[in-house]
């Protein structure tokens, strides 16, 4: 393949982890529109937190590493977020602390949506005190 080609492919890449980090954060908020969105995005926030607690690497990262050393351009070391994220973000870099801080952050902000999600279908499927609705009438 030709190094325009690897380029474009780490490129891909890029936006899709963006896109992939993008969905582990706010995607529980597609859940309030469409339920049944809940049983794609918790497991993408069960492996973002995980790869945030564990101090592990997506392996979308070093995909992305290798087809820029493919396409003759420079690789970097450490995750997508130290890299692309942390310097904008967090300038003297992502350390444990703050890992564990984004993992945190990602796991109770999707806790209060489902939550409330949960709440507001309870109440949407819960019968009146009193009611018979539950008896099979002739």
């Amino acid at each position: 393949m030709r190094g325009m080609t690897w380029a474009v492919l780490a490129d891909a890449v890029l936006v899709l982890h963006a896109l992939f980090i993008a969905w582990v954060v706010a995607g529980g908020l597609a859940a309030w529109r469409r339920p049944a969105v809940a049983w794609l995005h918790l497991p993408a926030v069960a492996w973002g937190v995980w790869i945030e607690f564990s101090g592990g690497l997506c392996p979308l990262t070093p995909l992305e590493v290798r087809w820029r050393h493919a396409a003759g351009q420079a690789g970097y070391s450490g995750s997508f977020i130290d890299h692309y994220l942390t310097a904008w973000i967090y300038p003297e870099g992502l350390t444990r602390e703050i890992q564990m801080m984004l993992g945190t952050a990602v796991l109770l902000l999707n806790a209060a949506v489902y939550a409330t999600l949960w709440r507001r279908s309870r109440r949407r499927h819960k019968t009146p005190r009193g009611s018979d609705s539950h008896v099979n009438r002739p």
